[in-house]
């Protein structure tokens, strides 16, 4: 790219997390822009301190210590533009996850229309559904409106009708949501976001317009029956996620000054950086980001026309953690140790892990732990995900349809004891199937990229190819009805020079053959007993394929993931695997 396309300005990227607060510094090199170096520091959004604003102070001082930038002035404000002595930086924005789930009613008219497009609204973000209202809902009015008022939301999202479609009924809906917002304390009432009827929208101004906290009005996000249209309300979403953000944390209302107002929801901006990807590099198969923090896991899926963005907090690795037993059971986040231990000592770790979201494990055993229970909830936000996604009618139910790459980031998958470690935790909690390659985002840049691209439209694709993210090379995900230790495939590796590797690959085990980053070489795949190693069932070819860190990786264990039901010869297997990755 000409270097006269590109701005000449540095950009602070802020992320304010539940755990972790970050600064990141994107600057222009030799032409291009490049992920510089990035500093961090406990977030300080919770008590004692209760000002995100110290976190992000100690986050950039510790960025300046790394590049040796000044970036505060002896007052600790940020020194903005950047100076003639190389000081300061051009422009700053940022990404926000830190804060409890927001509390969400859901209001609509038909359960499987209007309601569950808003729910899928709703898990674009940090939010948690504490009520629902809908015209099947059996309660008196006096009820409703009871149920509304006693859940104290932070939000309502409102739905329903068609354009041109319905009004009574979503009239006297609106005048429920009306008399209930009026009837909580004038500090506590909700935000309210109408993505309804269009026909409707004076209405909705004249009855919820006085009586809620704030009042978006969106796109229809059910313009006809047959067409669910999220994009423009979850922009709007967004936007109150923020205004929200900043009644409850100190500090927000300084760091959206310093951004100009360019704060996200980190979760918002992650799907953002999906969606444009995608259509950059026109995938077909889909493009998957899954990301797991300490306020949630969130998975972003992009297709060449359509993102999938759903956020889970009762998912995330921090405060949360206390709940997660109601979502799964201690055997489920056992079954990934290869470590004998008592249940109980797996329930005081969700319990301390919950007071104590920043700690960091301090033995093997606690990082076996802290990546089985990562494992867990990984895997539950990919499966519960995986149900708005097309299916694969060549695979059996619940597999992972084929996708041309995934991008994992979050403290659990990017600083793990090993590379290894993190690229196998992957392949048990996604289970991608075919022939696929796997970046992981140890620096967390995604979602500030994300951010960053309404600022710049060149900084996310040029840090990208810069680099920026670790390749662990391509897995070959192969899909198999065997048993143990039954050759099902015969892989054979022909590199550049012309010499080759060749594995005969067992089914329920990992092979790796050897391909460091920046080579590539012709991959060739001969499935016996019908597997599917990616070209379709029982079909031989040859592709090529890309390295990375960890080479070319055959994951033959099968899809879903089965383990053996003696816990001892699991465990061992599950040792297997790790050394396998390099432990």
């Amino acid at each position: 790219m000409p270097t006269s396309l590109v701005q000449n300005e540095s950009i602070l990227a802020i992320e304010v997390g539940a755990a972790v607060t970050r600064a990141v510094l994107f600057d222009v090199v030799e032409g291009q822009y490049r992920f510089v170096a990035s500093g961090q520091a406990p977030s300080t959004a919770e008590a004692p301190f209760m000002d995100i604003g110290i976190g992000i102070r100690e986050a950039v001082s510790s960025l300046q210590n790394v590049t040796g930038v000044t970036l505060l002035g002896k007052d600790r404000n940020l020194i903005a533009p950047s100076q003639a002595d190389g000081s300061g930086v051009d422009a700053v924005v940022a990404t926000i996850s830190a804060g409890p789930a927001m509390r969400t009613v859901i209001v609509g008219l038909l359960s499987d229309v209007s309601v569950q497009s808003a729910r899928h609204l709703a898990e674009t973000t940090y939010t948690r559904v504490v009520d629902t209202l809908d015209l099947s809902d059996q309660r008196k009015p006096e009820q409703q409106l009871d149920g509304i008022v006693r859940s104290r939301p932070d939000l309502v999202i409102l739905a329903g009708g068609t354009n041109d479609g319905a009004s009574r009924s979503m009239l006297k809906i609106l005048e429920s949501v009306g008399l209930a917002c009026y009837l909580m304390p004038a500090d506590k009432r909700p935000m309210v976001l109408y993505a309804g009827n269009e026909k409707l929208e004076a209405d909705v101004q004249e009855l919820l317009g006085s009586y809620a906290g704030q009042l978006k009005i969106s796109h229809n996000i059910r313009p006809s029956l047959d067409v669910e249209d999220l994009g423009p309300a979850s922009a709007e979403l967004a936007s109150l996620v923020v205004n929200l953000r900043q009644r409850h944390l100190k500090g927000l209302e300084e760091l959206n000054t310093w951004a100009g107002g360019n704060i996200l929801p980190t979760t918002y901006a992650q799907g953002r950086m999906i969606r444009y990807l995608s259509r950059l590099y026109e995938s077909t198969r889909g493009l998957l980001s899954v990301n797991i923090g300490a306020s949630a896991t969130s998975v972003a899926v992009g297709f060449a026309d359509k993102t999938i963005l759903k956020t889970y907090p009762e998912f995330g690795l921090g405060e949360s953690l206390s709940g997660l037993l109601q979502y799964t059971d201690v055997e489920s986040i056992m079954r990934w140790l290869p470590l004998d231990i008592a249940p109980n000592t797996l329930r005081e770790y969700l319990y301390q892990k919950s007071l104590y979201p920043a700690t960091l494990p301090a033995t093997t055993d606690d990082y076996a732990i802290a990546q089985a229970i990562s494992r867990q909830a990984m895997f539950l936000a990919v499966r519960s995900a995986q149900k708005d996604f097309p299916g694969n009618p060549y695979a059996p139910k619940d597999v992972m349809p084929p996708l041309d790459l995934i991008i994992a980031g979050g403290g659990a998958v990017g600083d793990g004891l090993s590379l290894g470690q993190g690229l196998l935790m992957l392949l048990d909690a996604v289970q991608p199937v075919g022939i696929l390659p796997i970046l992981i985002d140890q620096n967390n840049l995604l979602p500030l990229l994300g951010v960053a691209a309404a600022r710049n439209n060149y900084l996310p694709v040029q840090v990208i190819d810069s680099g920026a993210f670790i390749g662990l090379g391509t897995v070959v995900s192969v899909v198999a009805s065997a048993n143990y230790g039954d050759q099902i495939l015969r892989a054979k590796l022909t590199y550049s020079d012309g010499t080759d590797v060749r594995a005969d690959v067992k089914f329920g085990g990992l092979e790796i053959l050897p391909l460091p980053s920046g080579q590539s070489a012709r991959l060739s795949l001969q499935p016996l007993q019908r597997a599917d190693a990616g070209l379709g069932p029982g079909r031989s070819g040859t592709v090529t394929v890309t390295g990375g860190a960890m080479g070319v990786v055959i994951d033959a264990r099968g899809r879903p993931l089965q383990f053996p039901s003696d816990p001892v010869r699991r465990r061992e297997l599950i040792k297997k695997w790790h050394y396998t990755v390099g432990g």
